[in-house]
């Protein structure tokens, strides 16, 4: 069982940097595919950035690519996002996700995850 905590979220004006963190405890992450995903009010939870932990391959959704960078560190079992020029298009809830493997077929799509975090409120206003 893998338990995954996010942090880092907040408020911020528009053109501001955020960092968010996902702590993980009950496994390495050594070859997991890991996920950042929101959900804003009214609207489905959508891809935002992958990463391989085996070979640090990433993915990121088009509307995020430039401004995201996703990264992970395996010895602490942790999984970041950095988020910069933020929009206030950008606010959501944004979870984290993880599952042994990773598949580029299937990294954009939430049920491919095993474990979620509880989520962190980023909110961008203009």
């Amino acid at each position: 069982q893998v338990q995954l905590v996010e942090s880092g979220g907040g408020l911020v004006q528009a053109g501001r940097s955020l960092r968010l963190s996902c702590a993980a405890s009950g496994r390495r992450f050594s070859n997991y595919a890991l996920g950042w995903f929101r959900q804003a009010p009214g609207k489905e939870r959508e891809f935002v950035a992958a990463i391989d932990t085996s070979v640090g391959l990433v993915n990121y959704a088009d509307s995020v690519e430039g401004r995201f960078t996703i990264s992970s560190d395996n010895a602490k079992n942790t999984v970041y996002l950095e988020m910069n020029s933020l929009k206030p298009e950008d606010t959501a809830v944004y979870y984290c996700a993880a599952r042994s493997g990773y598949s580029p077929f299937n990294y954009h799509r939430a049920p491919f995850y095993y474990y979620w975090g509880q989520g962190t409120q980023v909110t961008v206003s203009s």
